[in-house]
């Protein structure tokens, strides 16, 4: 465990992966075994974050280069950390967070060409030594997470249209598959991948086995009831 008594997994990949209906079944499941979960997400997570979000992904920033939009989740991700994260763990919860710092490391670090001395610069001030206990990879090929993405955009309303991330091609997606595969293949040990391809209800139950190994691993899980009593 990186901070307090709490269980952080980050679950990262592509777009149209689906992790927002896994991260929501995971803490549904979670909940009914006892367990206190905080669901969060990034960009946002926290008021400062969330206002960041919406110039991030609008394409606001865009113009300023991707530089400035590293800086950008740094600044909007310490805020989560700072505020909504780190006070969870300590209070012994289990934080489940939609995307944290291997999105930076896919996005502006690989497809963005940053160098890397400055992403880890940028990690360093964010993060210090916060990283999730498990971080599950969805995993996906491009053509088909994009093609989720752009109708769930198209079903939300009118006015909705796919994000600045979602409005680039198919090749660059592809890319950010490998680089979230090839994190996960230099730290096995906080990275799981799961198939985001199969059965949601299949997806679930192997997210769900993932996360119940871990607290195994562990030594079982203090649920926050009885932590706070000790």
């Amino acid at each position: 465990m990186a901070t307090g008594r709490g269980l952080f997994v980050s679950f990262e990949g592509g777009e149209g992966a689906g992790k927002s209906t896994q991260i929501r079944r995971l803490a549904e499941s979670l909940r009914q075994k006892g367990h206190q979960v905080l669901l969060t997400r990034e960009p946002g997570g926290s008021p400062g974050a969330e206002a960041l979000r919406h110039v991030l992904l609008s394409g606001a920033a865009e113009a300023f280069g991707v530089r400035m939009e590293a800086m950008l989740f740094a600044a909007a991700r310490a805020d989560h950390l700072e505020t909504v994260i780190r006070p969870a763990l300590v209070n012994g919860q289990i934080v489940l967070c939609d995307r944290f710092v291997d999105s930076s490391r896919v996005y502006q670090g690989v497809t963005g060409n940053l160098e890397p001395a400055l992403m880890a610069a940028l990690e360093r001030v964010a993060v210090g030594e916060t990283m999730p206990d498990l971080t599950l990879i969805l995993d996906l090929p491009a053509d088909v997470g994009l093609a989720r993405a752009r109708r769930r955009a198209g079903e939300r309303s009118e006015t909705s249209a796919p994000d600045r991330f979602e409005r680039e091609d198919t090749d660059v997606h592809e890319k950010r598959r490998q680089a979230f595969l090839d994190i996960a293949q230099r730290e096995p040990a906080r990275c799981r991948v799961v198939d985001a391809s199969l059965d949601v209800d299949r997806i679930a139950k192997d997210i769900v086995a993932e996360v119940t190994l871990v607290l195994a691993q562990r030594g079982g899980f203090a649920r926050p009831e009885t932590a706070a009593s000790r």
